[in-house]
C-alpha cells in the first residue's frame, strides 16, 4: 500500500508546471487615464496613461517615445507601484527616464526580494547620458513569488514612463501523453508487485 501511495505522489507531481507571460501594451485608453484597476488581477498607483503627440496626446515622444504603439504610463505624483492579485514569478518592461531608476520586488509580507537598477542617470531619447538610449529593458524575478512592484525614480514623480510590461505566472499544465505513461507504469508496478508478493 506504502508503494501505490508513493506512486500516487509521483503523478501528482509529475504534471509540469509551465509559465504564462501576460503583456501590457497600455494601447487603447484615452490620453491622462489615470490608471488604477482597469487590468484583472493588477492593481496600480501613481500611475497615468499618456499618448503620443501625433494622436493629440500629452506625451513627449521626441524625449520618451513609446516602445510599441502610442501609449506609455507614467509615474504621476511619485513613485509607481503595481500590485498582484496572485503572485507572479517576474515583472518586466522598458523605460525611458529622466533619472535614475529602481525597479523594486516585494513578496507578501512587503519584504523586498529583488531589484533591478537603470544602467543610466537618463536615457531620454535626445538628451540622455551618452551611450544610453530610451527604452531600457528592466526586470525582476523571484521564485517565491512577487506580491507587488515599486518603480522609483523622482520621488515627486514625473521622470520616466514605462511601455510593454510583462508578468509571468505559474500556470500547472498537464501533458496527456507523460500522465498516460505514468500511470501505464503505476499499473505495472502494482501488477509486478502484487505476482511476486
Amino acid at each position: 500500500m506504502r508503494s501505490f501511495a508513493a506512486i500516487l505522489f509521483l503523478l501528482a507531481a509529475a504534471g509540469p508546471a509551465s509559465l504564462k507571460a501576460d503583456l501590457f501594451t497600455f494601447e487603447g485608453f484615452p490620453d491622462s487615464t489615470s490608471l488604477t484597476t482597469q487590468y484583472p488581477g493588477l492593481t496600480f498607483q501613481n500611475a497615468t496613461i499618456l499618448s503620443s503627440g501625433a494622436v493629440g496626446g500629452l506625451l513627449n515622444e521626441f524625449e520618451f517615445p513609446p516602445h510599441s504603439g502610442v501609449n506609455v504610463v507614467f509615474d504621476d505624483g511619485g513613485p509607481m507601484s503595481i500590485s498582484f492579485a496572485s503572485p507572479v514569478l517576474s515583472f518586466s518592461g522598458f523605460f525611458t527616464y529622466a533619472e535614475p531608476l529602481v525597479l523594486a520586488a516585494f513578496d507578501a509580507s512587503s519584504s523586498e526580494v529583488g531589484s533591478a537598477v537603470s544602467a543610466f542617470s537618463s536615457n531620454l531619447a535626445l538628451s540622455g547620458d551618452t551611450g544610453s538610449s530610451p527604452n531600457e529593458f528592466l526586470q525582476v524575478s523571484f521564485a517565491g513569488g512577487i506580491s507587488s512592484v515599486t518603480i522609483t525614480g523622482d520621488p515627486g514623480g514625473g521622470s520616466f514612463v514605462l511601455d510593454d510590461a510583462s508578468i509571468t505566472t505559474p500556470t500547472a499544465v498537464p501533458e496527456s501523453n507523460s500522465l498516460v505513461l505514468l500511470l501505464t507504469i503505476a499499473v505495472a508496478i502494482l501488477a509486478f508487485r502484487r505476482r511476486f508478493v
